[in-house]
């Protein structure tokens, strides 16, 4: 009877909400205390492992590290991407009104925080790092506004959800023409005829989304050899997956509802698990006060929420969109804030970003200690803000589920 009543608490947990931020922040956790313990070693060496094979015209043999970062990621980038297309064509983004908010918000809390960065780090050897805070971390901050229950409009949610989204198609573009090494047109010319492979299919109505996993693995080795970053691949293939917008479950929902539980609760922790494990040195306290820190912090803590606020200010006065219903300008402010959480694209820029692995190290320990500083500013704010609402509305239960 134990052992029932202890399967079905993990069951309820998985199933909650806030399970997979929970995880995540616990895998970085233990991975901060394994990279400061006698563990660092084997952690560093386990992760140095080269893993595949490698053959004169076939080239597969990367560290497990490269393979987290560029294999497990491009599923991750996968899921993005089909939750990206879902939305343009059935939700939040189908209607220029519906989607011109968190758009334009989107874009306001992009340009911002990397303004800020440059002011701080152009001309030095870290300005290239421009795209690190530009990034919000879809998992964590719907995780955080999750725990705010009925203390924030639904529709609030809804929002922060769709300019996550958008937040992260900015990312993708931005990692594409910017921290992409030179192009090989021969790969790249493999890749588009792998794409042309795919549109051909979505043509044909083939409905089993698992088929275009087949040419989406080519096309994603392609790309890898292409000079363009290979997660890329993921975005793209999505981007093929037949939908609908009918109550009808689609290709694309099947595909997005089948990687939702392995990206949640094994490719994003162990991607934090893998990139968080930094061991902390004396100078790299200094980091957090230099150019590089400053403009990482100062970008996702100040630029973030001062960018969406502002959008959102001249979208309503100028009658371009309005406010999400139920909320206010404290609310945008809040969202903002929760916006400033960057952890894993922050991350993952930054790694593209440097060659030099103290630059990393010290762009990772701000970006995490910054996304702890916005969670917690911005739950707090919103709880202080908000008050308790009525029941739930469908509308939030379609958020919740």
């Amino acid at each position: 009877m134990g052992k029932l009543i202890n399967l079905n608490v993990f069951k309820n947990f998985l199933r909650s909400n806030n399970a997979g931020g929970i995880l995540l922040f616990s895998c970085v956790i233990i991975s901060m205390i394994v990279a400061n313990s006698p563990l660092a070693g084997w952690l560093h060496t386990l992760l140095d492992t080269r893993v595949g094979f490698e053959t004169a015209s076939i080239h597969l043999n990367y560290s497990v590290l490269m393979w987290i970062n560029d294999g497990l990621m491009a599923i991750f980038f996968l899921m993005v991407g089909l939750e990206i297309k879902r939305e343009i064509v059935e939700g939040e983004l189908s209607s220029p009104r519906q989607a011109s908010l968190p758009i334009l918000c989107a874009f306001g809390g992009a340009v911002v925080p990397a303004l800020i960065y440059l002011f701080f780090n152009a001309g030095s050897v870290t300005a290239g790092g421009w795209g690190i805070p530009m990034a919000t971390d879809i998992a964590f901050a719907l995780a955080v506004i999750g725990l705010l229950d009925k203390r924030v409009p639904p529709s609030l949610k809804i929002f922060l959800a769709a300019l996550a989204i958008v937040d992260d198609l900015i990312a993708i573009l931005v990692i594409a023409f910017f921290y992409s090494a030179g192009l090989e047109t021969t790969y790249l010319l493999y890749a588009l005829a792998g794409m042309a492979v795919l549109f051909l299919m979505n043509r044909l109505n083939l409905q089993n989304p698992y088929l275009y996993l087949i040419p989406g693995a080519f096309i994603w080795y392609f790309i890898h050899h292409s000079g363009i970053h290979a997660t890329i691949a993921g975005v793209l293939v999505a981007m093929t997956i037949p939908t609908n917008d009918t109550a009808d479950e689609s290709p694309l929902e099947r595909l997005e509802h089948a990687l939702l539980k392995p990206v949640n609760f094994f490719i994003i922790p162990v991607f934090a698990f893998a990139n968080t494990n930094i061991t902390l040195l004396p100078e790299m306290a200094h980091g957090l006060i230099a150019p590089l820190g400053l403009g990482i912090s100062l970008g996702l803590l100040l630029g973030k929420p001062l960018g969406i606020l502002l959008m959102s200010f001249i979208c309503s006065k100028l009658k371009i969109s309005q406010l999400p219903e139920g909320s206010n300008y404290k609310h945008m402010l809040g969202v903002g804030l929760l916006a400033g959480i960057g952890f894993t694209m922050s991350i993952f820029i930054a790694i593209l970003s440097f060659g030099d692995p103290l630059y990393i190290k010290e762009a990772k320990l701000s970006i995490l200690l910054t996304s702890i500083l916005a969670g917690l500013l911005g739950y707090f704010f919103l709880r202080k803000t908000g008050k308790t609402l009525p029941a739930k509305s469908p509308l939030q239960d379609g958020i919740d589920s």
